[in-house]
């Protein structure tokens, strides 16, 4: 079952689902979603720098990308085509029943923004800041500002508790998460 605005907010209030900010449900707060913002850090991928990605390679993830970190007022330019991780403000947390899915919003969709590629399920018992894989699908540069609403969760109630929440997983790789990380992709994977 999907969650309406009225049992998002009586789970954030009942601290069932925990949002970090406090959300404003004036603004983000939707009929049966919740909007987060986006933060002020971003990883851009150096594609000069190396000739290719080896997943094989345990050393692949070194160099691949440059941290930019903006003020609350600076725009971040975003380049058509580029590839680039985001990351949300807030951070949340989800009981064993409870899992979300992360959508783009509309208004950005219709500029080109996509802010998830294939990331988009966030199992019951995920705790942390949400990494957004985003791509610029347009033919012109976007200016994102930090504090723009960038995405929105959908939330679902699982019928039964799950036995694996993400906090519990053997092998989580983004347990508490509270930074901008890359890739933690195994070799082994």
């Amino acid at each position: 079952m999907i969650l309406s605005d009225r049992d998002i907010k009586a789970y954030i209030e009942s601290k069932k689902i925990l949002i970090n900010p406090a959300p404003d449900y004036e603004a983000q707060l939707g009929s049966a979603s919740l909007d987060l913002r986006l933060g002020n850090e971003f990883k851009v991928f150096e594609h000069s720098k190396k000739p290719f990605i080896d997943t094989r390679d345990p050393e692949f993830k070194n160099g691949m990308t440059r941290l930019i970190s903006l003020k609350d007022d600076e725009p971040f330019v975003f380049h058509p085509k580029e590839f680039v991780l985001g990351i949300t403000i807030e951070d949340i947390f989800l009981p064993d029943d409870i899992t979300a899915r992360i959508d783009g919003r509309s208004s950005l969709g219709r500029l080109g923004i996509v802010v998830h590629s294939t990331a988009g399920h966030i199992d019951p018992g995920f705790k942390g800041k949400i990494v957004l894989e985003m791509e610029n699908i347009g033919m012109i540069p976007v200016l994102l500002y930090p504090k723009t609403r960038i995405c929105q969760l959908i939330f679902q109630e699982l019928k039964t508790r799950t036995s694996k929440p993400y906090y519990k997983k053997k092998g989580a790789k983004y347990v508490n998460q509270k930074t901008l990380e890359e890739s933690k992709l195994e070799t082994k994977d």
